[in-house]
């Protein structure tokens, strides 16, 4: 299995809101070297969480649901439905996944949050946190092709792996909100991803939390990144045949980019903030050498 490895670079309702501007944790640069105190290897037989955020997927969601369960190791396929204004959420629920719904649209990383909470309920007390896979839901029957994420992380390989999608045919972006996202992560981190905006992702419990909160909305994505490889947690980017409705050229899909765009630069805004804010304390406060006791 070919994977990009960022170790190569210089390294329902009532979830909390995401927060782009949490505290601060210690930065420790991405590096091949970097290990999680800890961490271990994770049980081979590990369970898996399906987590899929979804608005308005009634036409898909059950294609996508039948195929994720069949990924080896799921035995949970949880969908948010995000405020959905069809039935998403029936559909989905007999297509077998478990449903929790929002009252109304919060966004993307809200709906994450959720998912993760409601899975950290129904993780039994004597085993290991299930790991969590997040997909979208218009992957229809390419879903299962998700399962190449999950070896890296069940080996104790990975923390995070990120999906590499093949083109995507009705595509009509310019790049220009993935070259920012890129760009800015590169910047933070050491490490240029090939496919910083992708959604479909596996990655520990462990990692999830200390990602949270997320960043806002569309922003998610490239906040999870940059917070994850600052704490030394390691990202792997693995090729998966996976296909979905990519936003088009026409107007809806022009005010899609436009919310992608403004929720990134938050998120990159947020931390370049930090980031700044870490090496003033660190001018105006630095550490003293430890001293032996005193006789």
């Amino acid at each position: 299995m070919a994977e990009k490895s960022a170790e190569k670079a210089p390294s329902a309702d009532g979830a909390a809101p995401a927060d782009p501007d949490q505290s601060p944790a210690p930065v420790r640069p991405a590096r091949a070297e970097s290990v999680r105190i800890g961490a271990g290897r994770p049980p081979r037989r590990q369970r898996v969480a399906v987590i899929i955020p979804a608005k308005d997927e009634s036409r898909r969601i059950a294609t996508t649901v039948r195929s994720a369960r069949a990924i080896p190791g799921v035995d949970l396929v949880l969908v948010v439905d995000d405020g959905s204004e069809d039935s998403t959420q029936h559909v989905a629920r007999e297509a077998g996944a478990v449903v929790v719904r929002h009252s109304h649209n919060r966004g993307k990383a809200a709906a994450m949050e959720t998912g993760a909470a409601v899975v950290a309920m129904r993780d039994a007390p004597d085993r290991p946190p299930r790991f969590l896979l997040f997909l979208d839901g218009d992957l229809a029957e390419s879903a299962v092709h998700a399962a190449p994420l999950v070896p890296p992380v069940l080996s104790g390989e990975a923390d995070l792996t990120i999906a590499l999608l093949p083109p995507q045919p009705g595509a009509g972006g310019h790049g220009i909100v993935i070259g920012a996202a890129r760009h800015g992560i590169a910047a933070l981190t050491g490490w240029t991803p090939t496919q910083p905006l992708s959604g479909m992702r596996c990655l520990t419990r462990e990692a999830f939390e200390a990602a949270t909160p997320l960043a806002h909305g569309w922003g998610v994505e490239t906040g999870m990144t940059i917070d994850l490889l600052r704490q030394g947690f390691r990202v792997l980017e693995v090729p998966c045949d996976l296909h979905h409705r990519p936003s088009g050229a026409d107007w809806k899909g022009q005010l899609h980019r436009a919310a992608q765009y403004r929720d990134v630069q938050l998120a990159l805004s947020a931390r370049r903030a930090r980031a700044a804010a870490g090496v003033v304390r660190g001018v105006l406060s630095p550490k003293r050498p430890a001293r032996g006791p005193q006789l």
